[in-house]
């Protein structure tokens, strides 16, 4: 059985068992995407993998492609005179149907991908922001021996700015053009168990702040952050 780490009443860690495939869950739902346009890329083998591992916990997948989202570059000219284009439009209203997100982003020049940079540019324009208090996931997988871990740093800037909560525990998948198996597994055991354990201990995260608010409020307060009662849904307990 793996193990999960959600934050205690005095915003400490706390560790125990998560549950196994096929448990009973809350509903939650999570989009999924490669920010690569190539359909067969390794993030995007890697996204799949993802979405497969959610549906199996008991999560609802929207798995989607980022040729859906690609956008024009960002011209608040064009988006004064035409409005979103169609991609940006497209991305919010996924967004706006789940209640977390999953990235498989490729590492381009040490960094993110100009494409997805371009997409949530288009996004963050939209009001309400819909990146604001969404639980996120980064992925990577690259033919390097760092996995394109580098860029998964770059990405966390743009997304934690515009208030989404990044989950810790990111995920890189070294040498990837020999990682996988046939059918899409990850070929080293251990290092697919931990990809699998990094999506469930996530999820287990991501269903206690959807559904018990106390348990956001812990995780938020762990953050070092003050929930602000006039825009955070976040109930405070009673003082007797």
């Amino acid at each position: 059985m793996h193990r999960t780490r959600t934050p205690g009443v005095d915003g400490a860690l706390v560790t125990g068992p998560a549950r196994e495939e096929g448990a009973a869950r809350e509903p939650v739902r999570y989009l999924v995407f490669s920010a690569s346009l190539r359909a067969d890329s390794l993030n995007s083998r890697l996204a799949r993998l993802a979405a497969r591992r959610i549906a199996a916990l008991g999560g609802d997948v929207d798995l989607a492609s980022m040729r859906e989202f690609d956008s024009p570059s960002y011209d608040s000219d064009v988006q004064s005179d035409a409005g979103f284009p169609a991609g940006a439009e497209t991305l919010r209203v996924r967004l706006e149907q789940c209640d977390a997100f999953v990235v498989s982003s490729p590492e381009y020049n040490a960094s993110l991908p100009g494409v997805l940079k371009n997409a949530i540019d288009w996004v963050s324009r939209y009001r309400p922001q819909p990146f604001n208090e969404l639980h996120g996931l980064l992925l990577s997988a690259s033919p390097s021996m760092a996995g394109g871990n580098r860029g998964l740093w770059a990405l966390r800037v743009p997304f934690e700015h515009l208030g989404a909560r990044m989950y810790p525990d990111m995920f890189s998948l070294a040498q990837a053009h020999i990682a996988f198996t046939h059918d899409d597994r990850i070929a080293n055991e251990q290092l697919h168990e931990r990809f699998e354990n990094n999506i469930a201990n996530f999820m287990d995260l991501v269903e206690a702040a959807t559904h018990y608010p106390c348990v956001k409020r812990a995780w938020v307060e762990y953050l070092g952050e003050q929930p602000d009662p006039l825009i955070d849904r976040v109930e405070t307990p009673m003082v007797s």
